[in-house]
């Protein structure tokens, strides 16, 4: 009987509640953290809406459940992300565990809104205090083995974009701190680099701590989004762009964690 409310869960027949998690030890999670090209803001498709073996997410309930886009539910405009096709890698290559990604982006926050006690007026959040809120009480039930970061576009300002690095750094030191886990591979990826959409020299400023991320602190990568196109917003990656961002950051997470 369990194993058949399993089954009906990821096929969206059955209350999340009634999902059998596996043991903590297999079950390995993720957090998605960042701004809206992490939420994800591709069109949806029906194959994004089938459940993908060993595969949950944690609800905005607090439950967890089959992994389908959208994900997020920061904006209305949320959609496609990155999060599916990362985990589906994950799933293919490690058939003894499940992954468990938290959804916790906020699209267009700044690095600044991830602090405790910040509030971000646009979505009415405090995007660190509820990352927290939800992250915290899964790790009682899964293990943290990555923290997934995709943000800098709000960044991109002169008057912002010279400390970007410091505050980058400061940040991958507070998720460990908080979440006690030391190691744990940290992955940033690339802002769109759009044929048609010029950078700046604050878009470069802070690209540059990205990409110089993995030489100034130990257990992190940086993922490039080279060759992939927007969805004609010139902000947004469009829903094939982020399938294969998420390819590139399990490719990623990977080389880090299993040298």
């Amino acid at each position: 009987m369990k194993h058949l409310l399993f089954f009906l869960a990821l096929c969206g027949l059955a209350p999340a509640q009634d999902i059998k998690l596996p043991t903590r030890e297999n079950f390995h999670l993720f957090l998605l953290v960042g701004q809206s090209n992490m939420a994800g803001r591709g069109v949806v498709e029906e194959g994004d809406k089938a459940p993908l073996p060993r595969v949950l997410m944690l609800g905005k309930d607090g439950r967890w459940t089959a992994a389908v886009d959208p994900m997020h539910f920061d904006k209305p405009s949320v959609g496609v992300g990155l999060g599916r096709s990362f985990a589906k890698v994950l799933a293919d290559r490690e058939p003894g565990v499940t992954i468990g990604l938290i959804p916790c982006a906020v699209g267009g926050s700044p690095i600044d809104a991830w602090k405790p006690g910040e509030f971000y007026p646009p979505t009415q959040s405090h995007p660190w205090d509820d990352m927290v809120k939800r992250t915290v009480p899964a790790l009682s039930v899964g293990v943290l083995k990555g923290i997934l970061w995709h943000q800098g576009e709000s960044d991109c300002k002169p008057e912002l974009a010279p400390a970007y690095e410091a505050k980058l750094h400061d940040l991958v030191r507070r998720f460990r701190e908080l979440l006690k886990a030391p190691d744990v591979p940290f992955i940033a990826g690339q802002m769109g680099r759009f044929p048609d959409v010029p950078w700046t020299p604050e878009i470069e400023t802070v690209d540059r701590a990205h990409q110089t991320l993995p030489q100034k602190v130990p257990g992190c990568a940086f993922v490039s989004a080279d060759g992939l196109n927007h969805k004609g917003d010139k902000i947004h990656f469009d829903s094939p762009a982020y399938r294969e961002l998420g390819r590139r950051y399990a490719e990623a997470w990977l080389k880090l964690s299993r040298p």
